[in-house]
């Protein structure tokens, strides 16, 4: 196992690897960022010139959703009341052993609408999960946010979150499917039904393809299969749609939130278990008790074929929970920068 810890004389958290994960993304070329809302830090772990790991780290006030664009010069994020575009300012060759440097370069204020997911739509504009509110959104020149798309059962738009809508999939560029705790229409009532009220539900059609979960998250479309985390059990899996029936694929010793591919890889973000009333009393207690592990924080690398976590990430202390976790395909040393630090007003280009 190889150790990787922030750069403070006292550490409040402890980042550590599998002993061959640094091969592994250094083999795939990729980044991954992921996000912790509890603590309110943007994570990027990339690969230093000598092969070792290489992470950054950057303070948005709970920090959650993460959308990516093809190419990995663009990612948005979701924080307490803004949505943030991040482009990197990099065209071309690199700066101080950096292949990537991301920039905020705009936010959209939307108030506090608790945003999940979030995906790039065709006009390369954002479109988010407005859990507050419990519909699909996006962003507004001249208020809050725009909606787009509601549950057929949600009467109202209201500062609610009546059914804990939660998750967003891309397909083709267009909002595909969407998951949530449950169909209630009354306000927090998702909270009744965390053990089996859960669904995907089919965003152009208003069909439910599958139902009966505990706590679904992360809905992903990949390579004609639509992936989930069920949550609530602390499996991976996938949805077959022709029988609308939940597949596990791999059990991962957590609350799961946060999924993303690369090759014949997915990557599980996972967060230990809350121990308060909303989080307790699931099916993914006995889970951990019959594996006779304890839950974790951190993200787990799965082998889509054989269902084994081949690779894994570790974060000990005072993280204990994940949202959400995206794959920079092709980037291998990022640098983001936050607006907390004095870098900011340096990192000054010109558009060619």
């Amino acid at each position: 196992m190889s150790e990787n810890k922030p750069q403070e004389s006292k550490p409040s958290f402890e980042l550590s690897t599998s002993r061959q994960f640094q091969n592994w993304v250094k083999t795939e070329q990729v980044s991954l960022i992921f996000t912790t809302y509890q603590v309110g830090k943007v994570f990027m772990l990339g690969t230093n010139t000598d092969g070792s790991l290489h992470v950054t780290e950057r303070t948005f006030n709970r920090c959650m959703g993460l959308g990516t664009v093809k190419g990995a010069n663009t990612f948005w994020l979701s924080s307490l009341f803004q949505l943030w575009r991040f482009d990197n300012s990099l065209t071309s060759g690199r700066f101080n052993d950096y292949d990537k440097v991301y920039l905020p370069q705009a936010a959209y204020t939307t108030g506090d609408l608790d945003v999940h997911d979030i995906i790039i739509g065709e006009d390369d504009r954002p479109v988010f999960v407005n859990t507050l509110f419990s519909c699909l959104a996006t962003v507004s020149e001249s208020h809050s946010f725009k909606p787009i798309w509601q549950p057929p059962f949600i009467s109202k738009l209201v500062p609610e979150d009546r059914c804990h809508l939660n998750g967003l999939a891309e397909k083709d560029g267009k909002p595909a499917f969407v998951t949530m705790v449950s169909q209630s229409d009354a306000s927090d009532g998702w909270r009744d039904h965390r053990q089996n009220g859960g669904l995907v539900m089919d965003v152009q059609t208003n069909e439910i393809v599958c139902e009966g979960l505990s706590m679904p998250h992360s809905p992903r479309w990949y390579n004609g299969r639509l992936y989930i985390l069920e949550a609530g059990t602390g499996y991976f899996g996938y949805v077959d749609l022709e029988n609308r029936k939940f597949e596990k694929i791999a059990f991962c010793p957590g609350f799961l939130r946060g999924l993303d591919f690369t090759g014949n890889y997915a990557i599980v973000g996972m967060s230990s278990v809350r121990k308060n009333k909303t989080f307790s009393g699931l099916a993914l207690d006995e889970n951990l008790k019959a594996a006779n592990t304890e839950p974790r924080c951190g993200i787990q690398i799965i082998n889509l074929e054989t269902g084994a976590a081949e690779h894994w990430v570790r974060l000990e202390g005072i993280i204990e929970e994940l949202y959400d976790v995206k794959v920079l395909t092709g980037v291998k040393r990022p640098l983001l920068i936050g607006t907390k630090k004095d870098d900011i007003r340096t990192m000054i280009s010109i558009e060619q």
